[in-house]
Parts: C-alpha cells; sequence; structure tokens
C-alpha cells in the first residue's frame, strides 16, 4: 500500500493541536497573529518541504520513476544514453550570372527563420550553382523539405540572393523526451546482455535519433544478413513517418551498396555494435494504404467524430502495424469501440488485413463516412 503523504493542511493542523496539546502552562488556545500560532504555521510549512523532498528522492531512486539526470544516470548502467537533438542537412542551389562560387560558412536563412550554413564550397554548372549545408540549430523543424525558399544572408558576387531547398534536409530531430528514454532503460533492464538477437537490432536502432519503431527480418537479404526495418513518426510526419534516404549498408560496408539518408544514419550507427560477421542493410518499410469505409454512424456522423475516427485508427497503425504483419478486425472494432459512439459499423475492410508482400507495411489511407 502506497504512503499518504500529509498534505499541507493536515500538517497546519496536526501542528497548532501538538502546541496545544504540548502542555504549556496558560495555553488553551492560539490566536492567529500570535508567536506560538506563527511558528507552528512555520514548522508545518518546512515539514511540507521534507516530505515533498523525500517523495522527490523516492522517485529518482528507481528507472521507472526517475527523470532528467538520474534517469539517464540510470540508462548509462545499461549503456542507454539520451539521444540528442541533431540538425538536418541537405543541399540548395542558387542561379549565378557566371561562374559564381557560394564559399563553405556561408550562412542562409530558410523559410520559417531557420538558419542554414554551407559545409562546402559550392559546385556551378549550367548557370546553377549546388552547395551542401547544414542547419545551425537544431531539432525536427530543421528538416526542409525540396523546393522550400532559401536566401543569402549577405549577397555573393554572380550569385542571385534567392534559391531553394533542391535535396531535402533529413537527419534532424528533437531532444528524446524522459517518457521515451525511460521506456528503452526499462527496456534494457529488462533485457539481458547484447549477443545479436532481434531485440539486440531494435536497441540499436531505435537508439538513434528520430527513429521510434524497427523491426528484424533475419536472412532477409540472403544468408549471414540481418534487414532492419525502421520508422521516424515524429522527424518524418508529413511523409507518414517514413524514412527518407535509400535502403542500404553502412559506408565502411563492402558487401552491400551503401544507404543514403536516414538509413545510412541508422546503418552506421550499428556497423559498430552488430557481430562482425553480420550483413546489416537498413531499410524502409513499403507503404500499403487500407481504405476503410465507416458506417451506421447515424447521428454520430460529426465533424468532430469523424476526426476522432481518423485518429484512434492512426494510432491503431501505428501500434499494431509492422511490415510483413496482420491485422485483424478486432483491431479496430476495439479502437473505435473506445470512442464511446452509441454505434457504427465498419463496413471494408471486412476481413483481417494482410501485407501483400515482403516489408510491405500496412497504413491507413482514405477514411469514409456514412450514416
Amino acid at each position: 500500500m502506497p504512503y499518504a503523504r500529509p498534505t499541507l493542511t493536515e500538517l497546519k493542523q496536526q501542528a497548532l493541536q501538538d502546541v496545544q496539546n504540548g502542555g504549556i502552562p496558560g495555553v488553551t488556545r492560539l490566536l492567529r497573529f500570535s508567536v506560538l500560532y506563527v511558528l507552528a504555521m512555520v514548522l508545518a510549512g518546512l515539514s511540507h518541504l521534507h516530505y515533498g523532498f523525500l517523495d522527490w528522492i523516492s522517485k529518482q531512486a528507481v528507472p521507472w520513476t526517475a527523470t532528467g539526470e538520474y534517469l539517464e544516470a540510470w540508462g548509462a548502467l545499461k549503456g542507454v544514453v539520451r539521444k540528442a537533438a541533431t540538425s538536418g542537412s541537405g543541399a540548395l542551389s542558387f542561379s549565378v550570372s557566371s561562374d559564381g562560387i557560394i564559399p563553405s560558412g556561408t550562412e542562409f536563412q530558410a523559410s520559417g527563420n531557420i538558419a542554414l550554413i554551407a559545409t562546402a564550397d559550392s559546385v556551378t554548372s549550367g548557370g546553377t550553382t549546388t552547395i551542401q549545408c547544414a542547419a545551425v540549430a537544431t531539432g525536427a523543424a530543421t528538416n526542409l523539405a525540396a523546393g522550400t525558399s532559401v536566401v543569402l544572408s549577405s549577397p555573393v558576387a554572380g550569385v542571385q540572393t534567392s534559391g531553394i531547398v533542391t535535396t531535402a534536409f533529413s537527419g534532424g530531430s528533437d531532444q528524446e523526451t524522459d517518457s521515451e528514454l525511460r521506456t528503452r532503460v526499462l527496456t534494457a533492464f529488462e533485457e539481458g546482455g547484447e549477443n545479436g538477437s532481434s531485440a539486440d537490432y531494435i536497441r540499436w536502432a531505435t537508439a538513434v535519433s528520430g527513429v521510434t519503431r524497427a523491426w528484424v527480418n533475419p536472412l532477409g537479404a540472403g544468408a549471414g544478413s540481418v534487414v532492419v526495418y525502421i520508422m521516424l513518426d515524429s522527424v518524418r510526419a508529413s511523409q507518414g513517418g517514413f524514412p527518407q534516404g535509400a535502403d542500404g549498408g553502412a559506408t565502411q560496408e563492402k558487401r552491400y551498396l551503401p544507404a543514403t539518408g536516414d538509413q545510412l544514419v541508422v546503418a552506421n550507427a550499428i556497423y559498430g555494435q552488430r557481430p562482425v560477421t553480420a550483413l546489416v542493410v537498413v531499410v524502409s518499410p513499403v507503404a500499403q494504404p487500407i481504405d476503410f469505409d465507416v458506417g451506421d454512424l447515424g447521428d454520430n456522423n460529426t465533424t468532430a467524430n469523424q476526426s476522432a475516427i481518423k485518429a484512434a485508427l492512426a494510432d491503431m497503425f501505428v501500434r499494431l502495424s509492422e511490415p510483413g504483419g496482420t491485422i485483424y478486425p478486432n483491431a479496430w472494432s476495439e479502437a473505435l469501440g473506445a470512442l464511446g459512439l452509441s454505434q457504427f459499423g465498419v463496413v471494408s475492410p471486412s476481413s483481417a488485413i494482410v501485407a501483400t508482400g515482403v516489408g510491405y507495411m500496412p497504413t491507413l489511407g482514405n477514411v469514409t463516412f456514412g450514416s
């Protein structure tokens, strides 16, 4: 049974009662502004602070309630560290009137007041110069879509001041939250040491900033291979959570074509931790949109309920969908039943959702509604 921490009101009443029952000659009651009354209130307040500190200590003493640096310390015991915020990187292009070159270190401003800096000198060809850049700040907001407008922070001879993002910026992510870190820490404590199991590959992949889900397909690319599927639900929310880049292996892997973009970041992170002979290929699942027809809603067919239904179905796919997996009708019946609708019926799909091929992952498609 959990300990019932006294409230401040209870402590005040207890302090007053102790003074009145303490046998002080002549004290039968306490006036509100008397010295003894004030002292009782002060002592009650100090006791309340002490109880609060002890309560905080008890939370930091175990990994399932620890927060901040104390949670990070528990994670360090299992080699789990908080994912740091990272910045996005990509390429820009500008029109040039001659052989204009943008030098490394040049700064730019992208839409949304995001500062960028050139990481190498630009390459000019056919009236256009292309330059590799990285965001100055960190966070998921630094992932810029192709076509985003950018401007030079200061003029460069022979180069127009405005340009566009030609290679989408990827790799930017926010710092891992306590809740996300705690999940990984507890998983590490539940499991044993690393031995190259499927759980190890999933842990190595999800330790990369931005990666929220991962799955393993042993021998998926032939003998001795391990195929790792990844999703980045927050960083790539605008792309449905699917990684942006080409599937492949790590930069140092000579037995397979190297990946690019998000897949390369994960492949490089796993390369130094995998069993030495394993060929690790990091890939993106293939989206398999599934349309839903929800009918028999009656008076429930409102805009608010339609949004809630879509959100419930989207959450179901995030929780249950996986490459090559199957989702059964009871899953969406439970998801929609939890919304408290007085009536509804799922017209389609009418049977289990089955992935149509290796690596295909069911996702939510269009949702139609009927009364």
